[in-house]
């Protein structure tokens, strides 16, 4: 078989595959494309989680432990109680839970897919309300909860053989294009242009999700502001151009969870237990 027609039915299989492999991202109901085995996925990041918990010092502060482990469940158990309220799927269903702080200074934290939390106590001077540490923390597991592990395996997946399939046709066009940009930019024009509006994209939804979970367990969501601003001090002058990073920028998120807090006060109240 001819290499063009090769890729052509190749490609004609794998739109097959995508277009049947389209799913929904919960609250947002933002369509995904998710073909890559959740379980394998899954799988990985436990034995990832083991191999860090291994290697970095975990934190001796029980106090400090034990409130972020306090607001990680309420917030876990108020999602559960909120699909069973709405009756619908729970997207968590099967996570196997479990929650670490790390005592590092490192200004982060973490949820890998299936429900791994971990929290660097670099970041508690700057998530230093419960409010705020329930922003975090929903963030983090509203990556988890949205499958964006899954996601970005599938995008990437799918947008290098459409890639592949078009450069066949276009005689090659695009990868000397993005071999010029990259050699005279010293950037590389797909990941500037496709994959990291993308995973700003992610940080955005989760960034809502978040906003929703600390909302329906209660907590006040205001402070997810002043999380954004505290990290705004921190970092400031330190920021890449947004457009050269798959976060949003500080100030951007600000802006945006100030336009969100009123509807997601509104349309989700916090549970009763």
């Amino acid at each position: 078989m001819h290499r063009r027609d090769f890729l052509l039915s190749v490609g004609c299989g794998c739109c097959g595959i995508f277009l049947s492999s389209c799913v929904k991202a919960p609250i947002t109901e933002r369509k995904q494309v998710s073909f890559y085995p959740e379980s394998l996925i899954n799988s990985q990041a436990e034995v990832a989680y083991k191999r860090l918990k291994d290697r970095m010092k975990i934190s001796a502060d029980v106090q400090k432990t034990n409130e972020v482990k306090k607001i990680s469940e309420d917030l876990i158990n108020s999602l559960n109680s909120y699909y069973k309220k709405i009756k619908q799927p729970n997207p968590t269903e099967g996570f196997k839970w479990e929650f670490v702080l790390i005592d590092d200074p490192t200004i982060n934290a973490f949820c890998f897919p299936g429900g791994k939390i971990g929290v660097f106590n670099g970041i508690l001077p700057i998530a230093n309300t419960d409010g705020a540490m329930a922003a975090l923390l929903g963030h983090e597991i509203a990556h988890a909860a949205a499958k964006h592990g899954v996601e970005s395996i599938s995008t990437q997946l799918a947008l290098n053989v459409g890639i592949s399939i078009a450069d066949v046709f276009l005689g090659g066009v695009i990868s000397k294009t993005r071999d010029t940009i990259g050699r005279t930019a010293g950037i590389d024009a797909l990941q500037v242009g496709v994959m990291m509006p993308f995973g700003r994209a992610q940080e955005s939804e989760a960034d809502y999700m978040g906003l929703v979970y600390s909302s329906i367990a209660g907590y006040d969501i205001n402070d997810s502001v002043s999380l954004w601003k505290n990290m705004n001090a921190k970092n400031k002058g330190k920021e890449p151009p947004q457009f050269l990073s798959t976060h949003p920028s500080s100030g951007t998120r600000i802006l945006q969870l100030r336009t969100w807090i009123p509807e997601v006060r509104s349309k989700y109240p916090k549970i009763e237990s």
